[in-house]
């Protein structure tokens, strides 16, 4: 079985995370895969080193018309059973009349009419798939497929790195710096969390502004950007507690990485949080926008050592029991070996 996998992204995000991370877990597994990829993408290097064929060069053009007609060739080049698009722009790029099963892949509530060129669509969350069929895909066309954490092992970073004092609380963030990510309610929480120190693991366009937030009201001395970091691991194993403040979030592989690295987490009550995290037994969860809420939510982690250790043994038996590397690997290959067994969509390819 050869897929032929399309990530038209300019940036570094969770999703972006996941699909390399799910490629080389894919190709451990001896799958034939091909990689469609900007050639300074962050992860393309990694993907290459580790064996994996990749197409750099059909998105070299920075014009949509010559990407479409690279990929147009590149599909007659590889003749690949199933073709993945990682998120709309990938979608916008494979030709009008697929070839094969042609899987739009969602981590986020797009619009549907932006994957015309799919002919089966896959999400993160159950939530997703019933966004999509609501808006007109047919059930047997959409498909739930989980993520998974890849953090790596790693050795707790020594907070002195950073400047942050012996015995200080750390607040980690993994995440964008966006307006959508709410840092800004974790910022406005600190001045009531004395003993807290704040690791803000990312970049982002609301970097300068979190920074004129932090001092104007007294804590820039307790805030620490870290830019984008490939040591999760590290990092998370440094924190006291995970925070996902977000407004917004479709799922949030955050919350897998928290969980699978005993970290206890603290969400905001988004739909993706919302929908997995049970508050007081595997994370705590706050109200969105809420700056004392969200306080209350890590003071009670601070000063429970109990309510602690029952959040990171829920965390991590939630994290193995449906989120792990294996489970979702396999539930991708059976996918993938679902769709081009299916004489029925062949037979709607070729109509």
């Amino acid at each position: 079985m050869r897929v032929l996998h399309i990530m038209a992204a300019r940036g570094n995000g969770g999703a972006e995370l996941f699909a390399t991370d799910l490629m080389l877990s894919l190709h451990e597994a001896g799958l034939d895969q091909c990689v469609v990829m900007r050639e300074h993408a962050p992860r393309a290097r990694e993907l290459a080193d580790a064996g994996i064929r990749m197409a750099t060069g059909a998105l070299s053009p920075n014009v949509k018309p010559l990407q479409r007609l690279q990929i147009r060739r590149l599909i007659a080049r590889e003749r690949p059973e199933i073709i993945q698009c990682w998120m709309r722009r990938a979608a916008s790029l494979v030709p009008a009349s697929p070839v094969c099963p042609t899987i739009g892949w969602f981590g986020d509530y797009e619009d549907i009419q932006h994957f015309s060129a799919c002919t089966h669509f896959a999400g993160v969350t159950p939530d997703l798939v019933t966004h999509m069929q609501t808006h007109g895909v047919r059930p047997d066309l959409t498909a739930y497929l989980p993520t998974f954490s890849s953090v790596a092992a790693a050795p707790r970073i020594d907070p002195a790195t950073f400047g942050t004092p012996p015995g200080a609380d750390i607040l980690l963030t993994l995440s964008r710096l966006h307006a959508t990510k709410g840092l800004d309610t974790l910022i406005r929480a600190l001045p009531s969390l004395p003993s807290c120190h704040l690791w803000l693991a990312g970049e982002g366009p609301e970097r300068a502004a979190l920074e004129s937030l932090a001092a104007s009201i007294g804590v820039a001395g307790r805030v620490k950007f870290l830019g984008w970091r490939t040591d999760r691991g590290a990092l998370l194993r440094a924190a006291a507690i995970c925070v996902l403040p977000s407004r917004y979030e479709p799922f949030g592989t955050v919350i897998l990485d928290a969980w699978s690295t005993e970290t206890p987490l603290v969400a905001c009550a988004s739909a993706g949080p919302g929908a997995y995290v049970v508050n007081g037994v595997n994370g705590m969860l706050a109200p969105i926008d809420d700056a004392d809420g969200l306080a209350a939510a890590i003071r009670a982690i601070l000063e429970s050592p109990a309510l602690r250790e029952t959040l990171v043994r829920n965390g991590l038996a939630t994290a193995q029991a449906t989120f792990s590397r294996q489970a979702v690997t396999k539930r991708y290959l059976a996918y993938y070996a679902s769709l081009a067994g299916d004489r029925e969509a062949k037979l709607r390819l070729a109509s």
